[in-house]
């Protein structure tokens, strides 16, 4: 059986966040500052599964079953997490996070704990987000009332040669919208041109065996 998750604890401790830095997304730069082209990350293997209807609560289990990646743990019937999530509210992140929070049974008994980290838009920090896709944990994100799976990231690295400082400037999120299985599931939000304002917050999600 496989899980999937984040790290606990492992953020880096970088001043620029997801919305602060547009300065950097345009190259403006002090003396001494590197900036290097525009890269992307992203989790790869994500499977590619369409939600049975375009309702917010199938849209959620789909999601939910693309990060997991676990029929076991998620979210079909007799799964581990199928009454958590049929209580979600799906427009909530922070209700989502507060229901798959803790202990869970699955089928045979076994237990597993899972684990959410729910960031508000403020909380995101660049860094820390750019480590998390690095290492294939991807989140959901909630914008304009609708729930995405953010597979990636593009982004901007900037160094101060002046005292080897990182700084991180994010410039487009790449999602996958689990209500498409057409050209409508690749979406893109892009800092420079969208309200970021719309966007509700990213959810990371673990679990794992007790």
């Amino acid at each position: 059986m496989k899980f999937y998750g984040l790290t606990v604890g492992s953020v880096f401790h970088l001043a620029t966040t997801w919305i602060v830095a547009s300065g950097l997304a345009v190259g403006c730069l002090a003396y001494g500052q590197v900036a290097y082209p525009e890269q992307e990350v992203r989790v790869h293997d994500l499977p590619s599964l369409t939600a049975r209807t375009t309702h917010s609560a199938d849209v959620l289990a789909t999601s939910l079953e693309m990060l997991f990646n676990d029929k076991e743990v998620c979210c079909g019937k007799n799964s581990a997490l199928e009454n958590s999530v049929e209580s979600s509210d799906a427009k909530s992140l922070k209700d989502i996070a507060s229901k798959l929070q803790g202990r869970h049974l699955l089928s045979d008994g076994r237990p597993i704990m899972v684990t959410a980290e729910y960031l508000t838009p403020d909380q995101v920090n660049a860094g820390h987000l750019i480590y998390m896709l690095t290492e294939k944990h991807a989140p959901l994100m909630m914008w304009n009332s609708h729930l995405y799976v953010a597979e990636g990231v593009t982004y901007v690295e900037t160094v101060d040669n002046s005292n080897g400082a990182v700084a991180y400037a994010i410039h487009k999120f790449l999602l996958q919208d689990a209500r498409f299985s057409d050209s409508r599931r690749e979406v893109f939000f892009d800092r420079v041109t969208e309200d970021a304002s719309k966007v509700q917050g990213l959810l990371f999600l673990q679990a794992a065996p007790l």
